[in-house]
């Protein structure tokens, strides 16, 4: 039933417009060397949190992919940003004087093991995990993707 005039803000709500990001396949679970493309700090009265702008360098077949996550930085939560820091090789230096400069970031590399949650209807990547990109190759062989196994439970070669 097409929009009429009164009702057109309540159309626009309601229709469901594809975008770039609806026609890229989405990062599976799993884990990835990625280079940090960029970071920004976001202020937020109860959870400040860094936007971390990831691209996927290996497995190949996902290269350049995008993953987008948030980093918190509440008292609580300070611990994972160390933990992302230290594995992606963060200008030790500044890290002892917990110092985060956003433009230093851009360019490091590491491992991030993703996962995807819904909260409140909004699709989010969470951060779960992280090491240095020397451990990639022992990492991605322990790794068996849900989608390199067949119907039986075995490993595909």
């Amino acid at each position: 039933m097409p929009c009429s005039a009164s009702s057109t803000a309540t159309c626009a709500r309601n229709r469901k417009a594809e975008t770039a990001r609806d026609s890229r396949p989405e990062i599976p679970d799993g884990i990835f060397l990625v280079r940090v493309d960029g970071a920004q700090f976001r202020w937020h009265v109860s959870k400040p949190f860094y936007v971390l702008r990831l691209s996927v360098v290996e497995p190949r077949a996902l290269a350049g992919q995008p993953i987008v996550g948030r980093l918190y930085c509440t008292q609580k939560a300070m611990w994972k940003l160390g933990w992302f820091l230290r594995d992606f090789l963060y200008d030790p230096e500044l890290l002892a004087h917990e110092q985060v400069d956003e433009k230093a970031l851009p360019g490091l590399r590491g491992v991030v093991k993703i996962s995807h949650s819904v909260v409140n209807g909004i699709s989010l990547v969470n951060l779960d995990g992280f090491a240095p990109a020397s451990q990639w190759d022992e990492l991605s062989a322990a790794f068996i993707s849900p989608v390199s196994r067949s119907s039986s439970g075995e490993a595909v070669p």
